[in-house]
C-alpha cells in the first residue's frame, strides 16, 4: 500500500465519536425509569462501578461507547413519549389538588418538589410502587407508605358487605393522602436517610446460598467453599445494589497521592492503622481468673464510619473539618496510661510524624477532650481529605447485619461463612489487589481497618471504666478482662454482643505465713 492508499484507507475508517448526554444527565435518566447500574452494566458488559464512573464524569470510547449513548437515546426517547402521554392519563382532579397542570413530567433531581409519575415505579426506599417522584427520586412520602408496602401476614378476610380497600400499587393514591396541610410544607424523605434493607437485598443473599446447596446436592462443605470463592464479585453485586437511590454517588477509581501506594511490589504504603498489640506491664497481685472476649463481626460494624466520598484533595496546617475525612500526617501526643490502658495509636517504635486514618484521629481528639482529658491534642501538619459521611455504607452494613442475624438464629452455618468472606473480603481486596477491579479505594481500606481498632480500643476502656482489669488488647477482635464481663458487655453472637473465647489464670496464690 502506496502512502496516499494509507491515508485514503485512515480518512475512510475514520469518524467522529458518538455524542453523549451531559454528565449531569445520565443518572437522572437511568433513574427516571427505575433501573440499577447493576442492570444497565449487564446489558453493556461491563462493571456497575464503570457505569459510576460514566455517571460521574469519565466517558466510555469505542464500541461499548455506542452502546451506551444508544440506551441513553432510548431512555430519553421513552421518558419523552411518557412525558407526552401523562397529561391524558392523569386525572383532572389529582393534577388540581396537587397545584401541577403537567403531572406526569420529569422532575428536576435538584428540586425538592413533589411529582405524580405516570406509572408506579421502584421506590428506592423500599423497592416497592410510589407514584411520588420526590428530590430526583421515585419514593412514597408518607414512611407508614414504606411500612405498608413491606411484605406483611395474609390480611383478615373482609366481612361481607364491605368493600375492599383499593391496593395501593395499582390504583392513584387519592389527592387527600399526599396533600400538604394548610400552612404546611412538604419534605421530602431522601433515600440516605432510611437505612432499612430492602427484602429485595435480603433475597440475594439467601438466594445464593439455596442455590449452591441444590448445585452441590447439599453438600454443606463443598456449597461453602464455592460461595466463599464468588464472594468478592458477589458482595460488590450487593453493594451496587444497596447504593440504588443513595444521595452521595461512590467514586470508585479516584486518583490518590503516593502515601496511599506501595512503595514496592509487596510493600505496605504509608498509612498507620494503629493496631492495638498490647499486654498490662504489671498485673494485680494474687492469682486471678482472665476470660478472652472476642468482639464479634468487628470488620461489619466499623462500616460505621466517616468516609471520603470523593477525591482526596491536599491541605496544610493544624486545622480539622469533622465534615471531611481522610488521612493526616501527625505528630501524636504522648501517653501516660499504657500501665492500664493501650496507646490509642498501637505499639510504635519510631518517634515523630506518621500518617494515620480518620478514625485514629477522631480518637485522639475525643481522648484530648476536657470529657476525657488523657493526652494532648496531637499536631496535624497537613491532610488528603474529602467530603465524607458516616452513612455511605450503611444500608449495605445492616443488610449485612441482618442476614448475619437471621443465619446465627437458624445455626446456618453455610450462610455465616459466605457472610464473613463477602465484608471481610470487601475490606482487604479495595486496595491495590488483583481481586477486585471494581473498587480501588486504599484510604477507605484503611479507615475502615482502623474504626475496627478504635471500636476495640472503646471496649477496652469501657471494660476499665466499669471496675474491670484490662490485661490485653490483641489484634482486631480480642480483649483479655479481669472481673465480671458480663455486667458490662452483652453476650450473645450478634454485632453488639461480646462472646468468651478461652479462659485462663494467672498470677500466684499468696503464702500463708502463719
Amino acid at each position: 500500500m502506496t502512502d496516499f492508499e494509507a491515508i485514503d484507507h485512515l480518512l475512510a475508517t475514520a469518524r467522529r465519536e458518538v455524542e453523549l448526554p451531559p454528565t449531569g444527565r445520565r443518572r437522572p435518566l437511568r433513574e427516571a425509569l427505575g433501573l440499577s447500574r447493576t442492570q444497565v452494566a449487564q446489558a453493556l458488559g461491563v462493571s456497575p462501578s464503570t457505569v459510576g464512573g460514566w455517571e460521574s464524569g469519565r466517558d466510555p470510547s469505542g464500541h461499548v461507547r455506542e452502546k451506551y449513548a444508544y440506551f441513553l437515546q432510548g431512555a430519553q426517547a421513552k421518558l419523552e413519549t411518557q412525558a407526552q402521554a401523562a397529561p391524558a392519563a392523569a386525572p383532572a382532579a389529582e393534577n388540581t389538588a396537587h397545584g401541577n397542570t403537567e403531572a406526569g413530567t420529569a422532575a428536576d433531581p435538584d428540586s425538592d418538589e413533589v411529582h405524580t409519575l405516570p406509572a408506579p415505579q421502584p421506590c428506592v426506599l423500599c423497592g416497592q410502587p410510589a407514584r411520588r417522584h420526590v428530590a430526583g427520586f421515585p419514593q412514597h412520602l408518607d414512611p407508614a407508605e414504606c411500612a405498608a408496602a413491606s411484605p406483611a401476614p395474609p390480611a383478615a378476610p373482609v366481612p361481607t358487605g364491605t368493600a375492599p380497600a383499593p391496593a395501593p400499587v395499582t390504583a392513584p393514591a387519592p389527592a387527600h393522602a399526599v396533600a400538604p396541610r394548610p400552612g404546611r410544607s412538604v419534605k421530602a424523605v431522601t433515600a440516605h436517610r432510611r437505612t432499612q434493607a430492602a427484602s429485595e437485598t435480603r433475597d440475594v443473599i439467601a438466594e445464593a446460598v439455596a442455590a449452591a446447596l441444590a448445585e452441590h446436592a447439599g453438600d454443606v462443605e463443598a456449597a461453602t467453599a464455592a460461595l466463599v470463592k464468588r464472594a468478592i464479585p458477589d458482595v460488590m453485586a450487593l453493594l451496587d445494589t444497596c447504593r440504588r437511590g443513595g444521595r452521595y454517588e461512590i467514586v470508585a477509581h479516584p486518583w490518590m497521592p503516593d502515601i496511599l501506594r506501595k512503595q514496592t511490589a509487596r510493600g505496605p504504603d504509608q498509612i498507620w492503622e494503629a493496631r492495638p498489640k498490647w499486654a498490662r506491664p504489671e498485673l494485680p497481685a494474687g492469682r486471678h481468673d482472665v476470660s478472652v472476649l472476642d468482639v464479634n463481626a468487628y470488620y461489619l460494624s466499623a462500616f460505621k464510619t466517616h468516609l471520603p466520598i470523593g477525591q482526596l484533595e491536599h491541605t496544610s496546617g493544624p486545622g480539622h473539618d469533622r465534615r471531611r475525612a481522610g488521612v493526616h500526617l501527625i505528630t501524636p501526643p504522648a501517653w501516660d496510661h499504657d500501665a492500664v490502658l493501650p496507646n490509642p495509636i498501637g505499639n510504635r517504635d519510631e518517634a515523630g510524624p506518621l500518617w494515620v486514618t480518620e478514625p485514629t484521629l477522631r480518637l485522639l481528639l475525643r481522648l484530648s477532650a476536657p470529657a476525657y482529658a488523657l493526652c494532648d491534642p496531637p499536631e496535624i501538619h497537613e491532610s488528603y481529605t474529602s467530603g465524607a459521611t458516616e452513612g455511605l455504607l450503611e444500608k449495605f452494613r445492616i443488610t449485612l447485619r441482618d442476614a448475619r442475624d437471621r443465619a446465627i438464629a437458624a445455626h446456618d452455618d453455610v450462610t455465616l461463612e459466605y457472610l464473613k468472606a463477602m465484608y471481610s473480603k470487601f475490606v482487604s481486596t479495595m486496595g491495590e489487589s488483583h481481586y477486585n477491579r471494581q473498587l480501588y479505594r486504599p484510604d477507605w481500606m484503611h479507615i475502615i481497618r482502623s474504626q475496627a481498632f478504635s471500636n476495640l480500643w472503646w471496649k477496652a476502656y469501657k471494660a476499665y471504666d466499669e471496675g474491670l482489669t484490662v490485661v490485653s488488647v490483641m489484634g482486631t477482635d480480642e480483649l483479655h478482662v479481669i472481673g465480671d464481663w458480663r455486667s458490662v458487655f452483652p453476650e450473645g453472637r450478634g454485632v453488639s454482643e461480646m462472646k468468651p473465647k478461652d479462659a485462663y489464670s494467672i498470677g500466684t496464690e499468696p503464702v500463708d505465713e502463719s
